[in-house]
């Protein structure tokens, strides 16, 4: 059996997830719920889009995440009520989910805005296209998904009332985890995600918290903590290279009553700036995204297929993530088979047409199971996402002709996933080895960069604390993109494995260099 279809039976470990799930069930639902009780529960599913945004924030700290989710809520309604306005105009209705598919990707993918990511965005601009509650207008279609969002708002903040600094110790926890399986195996994998783990816990420690946070015991802690186990890290990556005993994660020799935080990952502005610089990652991805959902739109549009954006949003799942060739290859193969298995799920629901406490319970049921294993398997996610997103736009009502509805949507699919599909496929073939070779470039010139304040002695200084998390930043970039290269095209992956003994000295010398940064720190004076 091929790999890719193996894949398709295998259930993935994946952290406890119920409460997230149940969370996202409660918040499609009460939408649908409120709309029965008030007679229109047309409305009530159209507020469900704004329902997705408890599917975003989780594990950022809940002042920012106030922020964050209103952000995403106010994106949802912006989204739908300019896709239902764009949609009186079939070409306006294909440029405007185009242009919003491309620029929610572009940010999403530089501000590092995790799954479902950009996806959301434009099945909500397309959803709009095609809402079946014509009476209302897009305005008030927008306010209608805005309301869902300040529920799914509501929903995500409680916790702070009882758990206020619970995303910060999750985070702490997950980087002091990582470390000990460092320090337990000394292997190269693990101090890569030990790397990772400690700079997530910085970006949420320092980037997700107020520039002036007001003087917090416990936040305080925290950070020590977390200062703590990065020197223990970097005693150990030091330790490993000289052949010498590993220290002990729980060492008070590695405390500092006053440490000097790291700077976690550049600000929003600065990520989108290079973001929107040519060649960058996320313009090319963007790129990409918009000629693939303009193909399949056209395509669809062309077929006199109903409803073409769920072709184009099946182009968007495919690639929004930016996944190498065979990652993009197995999520196609997932949503088309989960979509097509799905079909059969969503015509007996439809068929069957349940109404009031019934259809708010079929909705709480398929969200809750879609988010329990959308981690796990994605295919069979998928089987539950098709009938969700075929009950919401029915807006409550009959389907006339229920195979027509079925094959369409079947066919949107297929259409999608192979716009995805070729698109990528063409794109990668202009790339070649490029990526992997970036990539190490850009990681020698951090380290050279960072080098000059070693050999200084100044490694606190601002300007050598920038160099230093850029030093981080591109060396677990540079693997990213080997391993990206190494799931890539016949060519791509012969030159990344050509390239691997330069990838893993590089990566060595990196991590040798952060080390001894911070060893030097902890000898000398700090610089002002």
């Amino acid at each position: 059996m091929p790999p890719f279809l193996r894949r398709l039976l295998i259930l993935n470990p994946a952290p406890r997830r119920w409460p997230f799930a149940l969370r996202a069930g409660i918040c499609m639902a009460v939408p649908v719920l409120a709309g029965w009780l008030s007679g229109d529960t047309a409305a009530g599913l159209i507020a469900t889009i704004g329902g997705f945004t408890a599917l975003y924030g989780s594990g950022r700290p809940y002042l920012n995440r106030a922020g964050y989710l209103a952000i995403i809520a106010l994106s949802f309604a912006a989204a739908v009520a300019l896709g239902d306005w764009a949609a009186r105009i079939p070409l306006l209705g294909l440029v405007t989910i185009t242009a919003i598919a491309m620029v929610a990707v572009l940010v999403c993918h530089a501000l590092s805005v995790g799954p479902p990511g950009a996806y959301m965005f434009m099945l909500g601009c397309a959803a709009g296209t095609a809402t079946a509650a014509t009476h209302l207008t897009p305005w008030h279609i927008g306010a209608l998904v805005l309301s869902g969002g300040v529920f799914a708002w509501l929903a995500h903040m409680v916790a702070v009332l009882w758990r206020p600094r619970a995303p910060e110790y999750a985070a702490v926890g997950a980087a002091r985890a990582a470390v000990l399986r460092y320090l337990e195996s000394g292997d190269g994998t693990d101090r890569h995600q030990a790397a990772r783990a400690l700079h997530q816990a910085w970006v949420t420690l320092v980037n997700f918290e107020p520039a002036r946070p007001r003087r917090d015991g416990t936040l305080q802690r925290l950070r020590a903590e977390n200062h703590r186990l990065h020197r223990v890290f970097a005693a150990a990556m030091a330790a490993v290279d000289r052949g010498e005993p590993l220290p002990d994660i729980d060492d008070p020799s590695f405390a500092d009553t006053a440490p000097d935080i790291p700077l976690g990952r550049p600000g929003n502005l600065t990520l989108l700036r290079r973001a929107l610089t040519p060649g960058s990652d996320s313009l090319r991805l963007a790129v990409r995204v918009g000629i693939a959902v303009a193909v399949a739109g056209t395509v669809a549009s062309a077929l006199s297929i109903d409803h073409a954006y769920w072709a184009m949003a099946a182009a968007v799942l495919v690639l929004y993530q930016g996944f190498d060739w065979t990652r993009t290859v197995q999520r196609g193969v997932e949503r088309l088979v989960g979509t097509w298995l799905g079909l059969g799920l969503a015509g007996a629901i439809l068929a069957w047409h349940p109404q009031g406490l019934w259809l708010v319970a079929v909705i709480a049921l398929l969200q809750f199971i879609i988010e329990m294993f959308v981690l796990r398997n994605y295919a069979i996610a998928v089987v539950f996402i098709t009938p969700i997103a075929l009950t919401i736009a029915s807006a409550g009502h009959p389907v006339d002709d229920l195979g027509r509805l079925l094959l369409a949507r079947g066919l949107d699919t297929v259409i999608g996933c192979a716009a995805a599909l070729l698109v990528y496929r063409a794109a990668i073939r202009t790339r070649g080895p490029a990526p992997v070779t970036e990539a190490i470039d850009a990681t020698l010139a951090a380290m050279a960069a960072t080098t000059t304040h070693l050999e200084a002695g100044s490694v606190t200084t601002a300007q050598a604390r920038a160099d230093r998390r850029d030093l981080q930043l591109h060396a677990m970039a540079m693997l990213d993109a080997y391993q990206g290269a190494v799931g890539g095209s016949a060519s791509q992956r012969e030159a990344a494995e050509r390239l691997w003994p330069t990838v893993a000295a590089t990566e060595h010398d990196a991590y040798r260099t952060l080390a001894a940064c911070w060893q030097t720190e902890h000898r000398r004076p700090r610089q002002e």
